[in-house]
């Protein structure tokens, strides 16, 4: 299966010059022949190449590798965009967001992730370094930074494209790694059924409880914060509300990790597979108040089932995913389905037999027992086949591109 490593580069003041100037070059060129693509519908690789491969290299002094892959990467653009029109993501036929999609050619930003393949990049690994191309020419000896297992990883299952990101004034690589996965268990001993939600992060059938009270309180303190600076609009506003950009996505994504983790190891050990809730839609399907809004916005159940689907791939455990209709209101012992069996958030109390258990548990349980019938009924690992990169173009529209490479997440993960 594909993973992504992610390194940081560690370069020298000119060397970061020659890399930023390679970026904005090559995002420059991604907006023109995105342009030439847009006036002429010409959206294909080979067909948009006959149109700008010359004036890219002539206008912009790009090498012809990095030509051309600016040219696919325009093409990936509007494929992704049309994937999703086709899809329903950016609204209805007719509405503003559409229009607003395709009525104009897509803009690259200009610190937007460019690919790199062999021929632009090389890797000496022992002595963490890289050699680069930019348009000022080959930049050697650029150092990076890696863990042990990343190390290990790049060297033994590096393959493909790298991309060359720059996030808040730091550089890093994302480089591709086929690694070997374990085989698929076939007939797993019992299913590990995990109830996600929003107080508690996730509740396994063995009575684990990921709380999610640190998580949602560091995120009500970002959002009070990001209020006061956006109201104050400062300069000095403006540079901490920069600082402080993605600070809580990033706590959200590594409790994720570390949660998926946690969970595959448990069901690669037990021998079993692992039973999620589809909640795919879930946003659109309820009506909250205003208070709960933001909360349940920034609740990131997507994420965490995309984490535990690609490490259980990894690892060969199955994972099914089960309705999740009426789990938290159905008694797992009795399966007598009540509203008023759900007493308050955390306990459940069965009005027909009278049983008592933790509410998030008594879910799992019974989505455990969904994914039971389901497999016996010859339903198939939905564990996905290679989890797939989303790789920051940076259109103007904030949209990204679909690559057929790994998610973004360290192999020591």
């Amino acid at each position: 299966m594909k993973l992504v490593v992610q390194v940081k580069l560690l370069p020298t003041a000119a060397q970061g010059a020659a890399l930023e100037a390679t970026l904005r070059a090559c995002n420059e060129a991604a907006t023109w022949a995105s342009k030439v693509a847009f006036e002429k519908d010409v959206k294909k690789n080979f067909a948009l190449r006959e149109h700008t491969y010359g004036e890219i290299k002539a206008r912009w002094g790009l090498g012809a590798q990095a030509a051309q892959h600016v040219i696919k990467k325009t093409c990936d653009a509007y494929a992704t965009l049309k994937a999703n029109l086709r899809a329903g993501n950016l609204g209805r036929p007719g509405s503003k967001r559409r229009r607003r999609a395709v009525e104009k050619p897509i803009v690259f930003r200009p610190e937007g992730a460019q690919p790199y393949d062999d021929r632009m990049l090389s890797w000496q690994i022992p002595e963490r370094r890289i050699s680069v191309w930019t348009v000022s020419g080959r930049v050697k000896d650029v150092a990076f930074t890696a863990s042990p297992e990343q190390l290990a990883t790049l060297a033994l299952y590096r393959r493909g494209e790298s991309d060359l990101v720059c996030r808040d004034g730091m550089w890093f690589l994302l480089a591709t790694c086929e690694v070997p996965e374990a085989p698929p268990n076939p007939d797993p001993v019992d299913f590990l059924g995990i109830d996600l939600g929003i107080v508690n992060i996730a509740t396994t059938l063995d009575g684990e409880i990921m709380a999610g009270r640190a998580l949602n309180r560091i995120r009500a303190r970002e959002r009070t914060l990001r209020a006061k600076l956006q109201k104050k609009n400062t300069p000095s506003a403006k540079r901490r509300l920069k600082q402080r950009r993605r600070k809580e996505a990033r706590r959200a994504k590594d409790i994720n990790h570390k949660i998926a983790k946690h969970v595959v190891a448990e069901a690669e050990r037990t021998g079993r597979g692992i039973a999620l809730e589809d909640l795919t839609g879930i946003r659109e399907r309820v009506r909250l108040r205003k208070p709960q809004r933001a909360t349940h916005s920034s609740w990131s159940f997507a994420q965490l089932g995309s984490f535990i689907a690609y490490k259980a791939r990894r690892a060969g455990v199955p994972v099914v995913h089960v309705d999740p209709a009426y789990t938290s209101r159905t008694c797992a012992e009795c399966g007598h389905i009540d509203r008023a069996n759900r007493v308050s958030q955390a306990w459940f109390a069965c009005r027909n037999c009278g049983f008592v258990d933790h509410a998030d548990r008594n879910s799992s349980r019974n989505i455990r027992a969904r994914a039971w019938q389901l497999w016996r009924r010859g339903a198939q690992s939905t564990a996905p086949a290679p989890p797939r990169q989303h790789r920051r173009i940076g259109t103007g529209r904030k949209r990204s591109v679909t690559a057929s490479d790994a998610r973004c997440a360290s192999p020591a993960l």
